[in-house]
């Protein structure tokens, strides 16, 4: 098996970082949350871990992703039926 590529200077994998603050930032979940899904996936994090991920990557992320989100148009119209 490859050797994955890692965040820098963290212990996971960055696909399991980067999951991890996606589900955050994407669904109304908790810090809990996240940290139970994980461990589904036999993964063991604390859920502050889960929490300082989101506040390091989670600005980079968003910033990323906007770009590609279509935005609604903030003009609308009624049709008469």
């Amino acid at each position: 098996m490859p050797h994955q590529s890692r965040v820098k200077h963290h212990r996971f994998a960055r696909d399991i970082v980067l999951d991890a603050v996606r589900w955050y930032l994407r669904y109304p979940l908790s810090y809990q949350d996240v940290v139970d899904l994980l461990a589904k996936r036999g993964i063991a994090v604390d859920r502050s871990t889960v929490f300082c991920w989101v506040q390091k990557f989670g600005p980079e992320l968003t910033k990323r992703t906007e770009k590609h989100l279509r935005r609604a148009s903030v003009d609308w119209h009624v049709d008469e039926t």
